[in-house]
């Protein structure tokens, strides 16, 4: 592990710092958004946008990359990046700042593809796991310490904008001057949907409906708090609530996962994150439980990504699981794309608690249709169950087909010592 740090701590720093720019622009957007006056569906159409743009980004980037190599893909994604943050409050227009969305999501996108094509080529296999995890937990501390940069400047001026970008900017200084050699880049042919689905259709329904929710969380969390009033700070925490829970779930449940039928598994998280999102809509003028609410929320939908891969992969061959991969972060990147679009549309319907219900109504079916397959079929011996590997929603196809490649080696190494 000490020998993947020290060939990859410029890669994990450059990709914090991209995720504290990030995280920064999503949130402040929501902010910046409620001072010009955008109406709730208004800015669900700027957050659903990031998510379009991220999956062609997800499908373009790689024959970029063949093209024209890991460096310039890279420089060139983050300069448009730090580019299109600095004119978000110079052209203070929904139709700009949805444009402006699909760009950053397609160059994050990008980025991401680029960065993590990298980090898999400086793991081995006796160490992908932990760099996986690694990696998400340097993710997530990135896209919470977010939250606490927007109390440094007021948001209806330019200071908070200026920050992701020169953020942006410094993350591949140290990449590009410190990466070790490119790799050879390349991507398995995806499977395709009808077949993923027959092989398994929680794994499929699941992902869809997570991209919904996982979009919700990411894009219109900031949205619901400015409706209901909550100060800079509070709304920074509460963003950064949901965060923090997918940081302490990950881990425990991911434990469980190895040693219980996933599929019960998945019903009773799904369903402890739609009582978390009840509680939010219950409670939206308690602020302890809002946190409580946010934290449950985000404490199980994104091991829920996680979970689902895995589960998927109870069900497939060895030689399959990568081929997989793709198909399930299409019809993720699918759900993500229509779940701001639906909240926006609930919130400017019902109010603020269209947020919570839209993600309680989500949960609630991701855990029944896990209950319903539950009886459909035998569960797999816990023995012959692939291993969980966490990986965070917002990973690119890279990052998820690494996370298959850990999965198929654990696999065979158990069953060499079996032999």
């Amino acid at each position: 592990m000490f020998q993947f740090l020290k060939s990859a701590w410029a890669l994990l720093l450059g990709m914090m710092l991209l995720m504290v720019g990030n995280g920064m622009q999503g949130t402040l957007l929501g902010i910046r958004g409620e001072l010009e006056g955008f109406s709730t569906y208004e800015m669900s159409f700027v957050m659903s946008a990031y998510f379009v743009g991220f999956l062609g980004g997800s499908w373009v980037a790689p024959d970029m990359i063949r093209r024209v190599g890991h460096v310039r893909v890279f420089a060139a994604l983050a300069s448009f990046i730090s580019a299109v943050m600095i004119l978000y409050p110079t052209l203070v227009e929904p139709w700009a700042w949805v444009l402006g969305r699909v760009v950053i999501g397609f160059c994050f996108s990008g980025v991401y593809v680029t960065a993590e094509s990298w980090l898999n080529n400086a793991a081995t296999n006796e160490n992908r796991g932990k760099a996986l995890s690694l990696y998400m937990i340097v993710m997530m501390i990135g896209i919470v310490s977010a939250q606490g940069l927007l109390l440094v400047a007021d948001p209806s001026g330019y200071v908070l904008f200026v920050i992701p970008s020169v953020l942006v900017s410094i993350s591949f200084a140290p990449i590009l001057l410190s990466i070790s050699p490119t790799p050879a880049f390349d991507t398995t042919k995806p499977m395709s949907l009808g077949e993923l689905f027959k092989i398994s259709p929680l794994g499929v329904v699941g992902m869809t409906l997570l991209g919904g929710i996982f979009a919700a969380q990411f894009g219109m969390s900031a949205v619901f708090a400015t409706r209901i009033g909550l100060s800079l700070r509070e709304l920074s925490i509460f963003v950064a609530a949901f965060y923090i829970g997918a940081t302490l779930f990950q881990f425990p449940l991911g434990w469980l996962s190895d040693r219980m039928d996933r599929r019960v598994l998945i019903m009773m998280v799904a369903f402890a994150g739609g009582f978390g999102a009840v509680l939010g809509w219950l409670f939206m003028d308690n602020y302890l439980m809002l946190l409580v609410a946010a934290a449950l929320v985000g404490g199980t939908s994104n091991p829920l990504y996680s979970l689902l891969i895995a589960h998927a992969n109870d069900f497939l061959e060895t030689e399959d699981m990568a081929a997989a991969s793709g198909g399930l972060v299409f019809v993720n990147g699918v759900g993500a794309i229509a779940g701001p679009l639906v909240t926006g549309w609930m919130m400017e319907a019902t109010g603020p608690s269209g947020f919570f219900v839209f993600l309680a109504i989500l949960m609630a079916a991701t855990g029944g249709y896990a209950a319903y397959r539950a009886t459909r079929r035998a569960a797999p011996s816990v023995e012959d169950t692939a291993s969980y590997t966490p990986v965070m929603p917002s990973a690119s196809p890279v990052a998820v087909e690494a996370a298959q490649e850990y999965a198929i080696e654990t696999i065979q190494e158990e069953v060499a010592q079996q032999q």
